[in-house]
């Protein structure tokens, strides 16, 4: 953007005015009856924040922030976002950023859940509606426009300097040691600062109000006040000076990263006087990091304990019960840093009461340093990122539980034959669960674009960041990664692809109308198979020169379809999908076997196996053809070997090798009682150990 394209979004009676010398942005001024005021400043994001989307690039969002650090307008400028290109379209999108209108830094910005529980907005949190199925990319546009605006912020309108806003210090709210009041201080927990009349004195010398506190000229070695500031966020400090009950409505009323710092003075000079707001700004005690201002607003904290215990105040020494004491909270946007010194400054004023001399302010100075011991540094990988990861704890739980047993399965199959039917209700449970649990309530399906937005990410300069945005995706790459060198493709072609498992539910559903199924000769059958490699190099290859045929070649994909929108999509999508779930009732996972650009990267990738793990006797393939003929993928040569890049191993093969009621080879062993070769064995002995 430059001037002259601002200009036409702008009209009157607003006026852009000339780019920044220093930043990249551009003042927006206001013609009023006063004149022309600054209201704001216009940036694009990518100047300041540049989180990968899913393609591997970033949003580029233009933003207006006024002089408060509120949002005056907020657009996208350009995305690649899947979801939002041929998904369910930019529409959603646009929608979405509408709601940030009327916002600010200040609010702690929360989504609703899409199941039908919308939470209005209160006095701590503020929630906006997501989009179903496009969480992880909301989340990525919201991370953009609040680390660009703290940015700007910070630069322009005094918001607290320092670090990247994802990696400031946090408070270790695990480390807590038993201690009172002194010991505290000695920790240096508490800061005590002692200000004596004389010290005072010093600040006014050479000003009008020099020598006129009488008290101060007679007793010029007493306390004109004594300050104590301390963070009760932290748990050494908070817990030792609250009740339980007072430390646990401190935690749920104050979010992550925010700050409760209690001041506490007494003396003849008090940091609270009569003009003291409930619920505002103090106006004698200011706090300060790397230079700028940063707010500091009354918690209302005594008022909130007394809804508890009317009787309760902070454990203090006894001879400072009668102390003034105020808790303020500092938000989490506000940019604090707790590794960082915190510099305060107390204002005391000399000449309200005379008449014809002026007020005249003078401030003393001290420094609240927290011991390093209480808090910790994140490294540049620990993003905002954590949060995500932190609420999706119990999903990756399960997800974590069903990947355990699935190679437990793998590893040892024999645990679900020991009935001919165990193995069948097995897989039916677990496609089931890969597709309603990893599918359609998770949305881990993997997807060829994991594979474009890397490419295009790493050719932008960029980083897979993306990915930690998407917890479920992530792990399940973690794990599908490794099974390549085990067990080939299989692990999740044939377990867990939640699309590949709608195309075996519905196929098996629809088995019962008992509808003509085609097969496809052998030679027909090998050609078929080389679509899906076809299809994969002309993706790879517009990943490299052009995201638009990208977006549009990906689209052979069904999944974002089916299971990332619930089939809610523009008709031909919808249709394609449709058509390929159907299709595999009359050829076998049709789409999986002979089209799926995915696929053929989990085959290719399945080359590195180490193992032939599937057991093999000498009579198969000579005589023996039943598990050939059995085989519903067509992965099983003649020879009675198997075809690991078209295996999906779904144990059928291993099941009738195990059953003396099934294999021809066991049963003519039993009839003749003599013993058989096993081929392989000693392989499935080694995955077994594996």
């Amino acid at each position: 953007m430059d001037k002259s394209k601002l200009e036409p979004l702008f009209p009157d009676p607003y006026f852009v005015g000339d780019k920044d010398t220093e930043l990249e942005l551009w003042p927006l001024f206001k013609q009023e009856v006063t004149g022309l005021n600054l209201v704001g400043y216009i940036y694009e994001s990518i100047n300041y924040s540049s989180i990968p989307g899913f393609m591997g690039i970033p949003y580029n969002l233009l933003v207006v922030m006024d002089t408060e650090g509120g949002f005056l307008d907020v657009r996208v400028l350009f995305h690649r976002e899947p979801m939002f290109v041929g998904g369910v379209g930019e529409k959603p999108m646009f929608e979405f950023v509408e709601q940030y209108k009327g916002l600010s830094l200040m609010h702690n910005i929360k989504f609703n859940d899409n199941q039908g529980q919308r939470k209005p907005s209160d006095g701590k949190n503020t929630y906006l509606d997501g989009i179903s199925g496009a969480t992880a990319s909301i989340r990525i546009l919201n991370q953009t426009l609040l680390s660009s605006a703290l940015k700007v912020a910070r630069a322009k309108l005094g918001f607290g300097a320092g670090k990247d806003p994802d990696l400031i210090a946090k408070i270790d709210m695990e480390l807590f040691t038993d201690m009172n009041w002194l010991s505290l201080i000695e920790q240096g927990l508490i800061r005590k600062v002692s200000i004596t009349n004389s010290q005072v004195e010093e600040l006014f010398t050479e000003t009008r109000a020099a020598e006129i506190d009488e008290i101060a000229k007679q007793y010029p070695n007493e306390l004109l006040t004594e300050l104590y500031v301390m963070d009760l966020a932290i748990p050494t400090v908070g817990r030792n000076l609250l009740s339980p009950t007072s430390w646990e409505f401190l935690q749920d009323n104050l979010e992550t990263g925010d700050h409760a710092i209690l001041v506490v003075s007494t003396g003849r000079y008090s940091f609270v006087h009569d003009k003291t707001l409930r619920g505002g700004i103090s106006d004698r005690i200011l706090l300060r990091q790397e230079g700028l201002p940063i707010e500091m607003r009354d918690f209302d904290f005594s008022e909130r304990v007394d809804l508890y215990n009317p009787e309760y105040t902070v454990k203090l020494p006894a001879r400072l019960q009668k102390a003034d004491w105020m808790v303020y909270r500092v938000i989490d946007t506000s940019g604090i840093d707790i590794a960082l010194p915190l510099d305060f400054e107390f204002s005391i004023s000399r000449g309200d009461d005379i008449v014809y001399l002026p007020t005249i302010t003078k401030s003393f100075n001290f420094r609240y340093t927290v011991p390093e011991a209480y808090y910790f540094e994140p490294d540049s990988a620990n993003k905002t990122w954590v949060s995500i990861w932190q609420k999706r704890q119990w999903d990756l739980t399960i997800l974590a539980a069903g990947l355990i047993v699935l190679c437990v399965v793998l590893l040892r199959p024999k645990f679900v034959m020991a009935q001919p039917k165990h193995l069948q209700i097995f897989r039916t449970c677990y496609l089931v669960f890969t597709l309603f649990f990893i599918g359609w309530y998770a949305q881990g399906q993997l997807s060829i674009v994991n594979i474009t937005g890397t490419i295009q990410s790493l050719m932008a300069g960029g980083n897979l960041n993306f990915f930690l945005y998407d917890p479920m995706t992530l792990v399940l790459w973690a794990f599908v990664i490794p099974t390549f060198f085990i067990w080939g493709r299989g692990a999740f072609c044939g377990w867990l692809c939640p699309f590949g498992a709608l195309q075996e539910l519905s196929a098996r559903i629809l088995a019962r109308l008992n509808l003509q199924t085609f097969e496809p000769s052998p030679k027909l059958d090998r050609i078929l198979k080389k679509l899906k490699y076809l299809l994969l190099f002309a993706i790879l290859v517009a990943a490299f020169i052009s995201p638009v045929w990208t977006d549009r070649l990906v689209e052979i994909e069904p999944f974002k379809t089916s299971i990332t929108l619930y089939f809610t999509r523009y008709w031909p999508f919808v249709l394609w999908a449709v058509f390929a779930v159907l299709a595999s009732t009359f050829i076998y996972k049709g789409y999986c076997r002979y089209l799926c650009p995915l696929g053929a990267v989990m085959a290719i990738l399945g080359k590195f196996r180490l193992l032939n793990w599937l057991p093999r006797r000498d009579e198969c393939g000579s005589p023996c053809q039943l598990c050939k003929k059995s085989c519903a993928y067509e992965s099983i040569n003649r020879d009675g070997s198997i075809d690991y890049d078209e295996c999906f191993q779904c144990l059928d093969c291993v099941e009738i090798y195990e059953s003396d009621q099934r294999c021809v080879p066991l049963i003519l062993e039993k009839r003749n009682g003599r013993k058989l070769k096993k081929v392989g064995s000693e392989a499935l002995i080694a995955s077994s150990t594996l």
